[in-house]
């Protein structure tokens, strides 16, 4: 204790007095402090700015005739999309398994107040992260309740999907705001 004491009371001790350097030194020359310096090598490394930009917006690449932008599909589709999807090729029992839960979701996407490119961009970067997780994602559009007229949302994602090259089949869930998608398996 009587230590304990002892060690509170030099930390009470007041400080020294800071060092004042004195009056009479002449100011430090920048080029006498770093006499001893050498200069680095010369590695024959050119840095130069880049250029500005020019005064008009550069023109985006045009579509080859016959051809339509990626961002276009499903823009002109029949206003009746159907509800399922299946390639051909598959098993006729494929969208009965897919609508009665035999794949399970592994992934969701919702698209809730996204506009069409958004919702394009993110079921493209959507359907390319998801098939390594697993062969079944739910993909939720909406009814289309509060747009103008018809669904937007709901038409295009069925027309995109159908273009899509990894989709096996899609169904529409009891809803009817979703779909239920089957992915080819990932081959990596």
């Amino acid at each position: 204790m009587k230590a304990l004491k002892a060690l509170k009371a030099s930390l009470k001790a007041p400080a020294p007095p800071a060092v004042k350097p004195p009056a009479d030194d002449p100011p430090c020359d920048f080029k006498s402090l770093f006499t001893d310096v050498k200069p680095l090598k010369d590695n024959r490394r050119v840095f130069f700015a880049m250029p500005k930009p020019g005064v008009h917006p550069r023109r985006q690449a045009r579509c080859s005739e016959g051809e339509v932008p990626i961002h276009a599909i499903g823009w002109f589709e029949a206003v009746d999309a159907e509800g399922v999807f299946k390639r051909s090729g598959l098993q006729a029992g494929t969208l009965k398994r897919l609508r009665a839960g035999h794949w399970p979701v592994c992934a969701e996407l919702d698209l809730h107040g996204m506009n069409r490119t958004e919702a394009q961009d993110n079921i493209a970067v959507f359907l390319h992260r998801t098939r390594r997780l697993g062969n079944c994602v739910r993909i939720i559009h909406g009814k289309g309740i509060s747009s103008r007229g018809e669904p937007v949302l709901k038409r295009m994602t069925r027309t995109w999907l159908t273009h899509h090259p990894d989709v096996l089949a899609f169904c529409e869930t009891s809803g009817g705001g979703a779909l239920l998608v089957l992915l080819r398996r990932n081959t990596e």
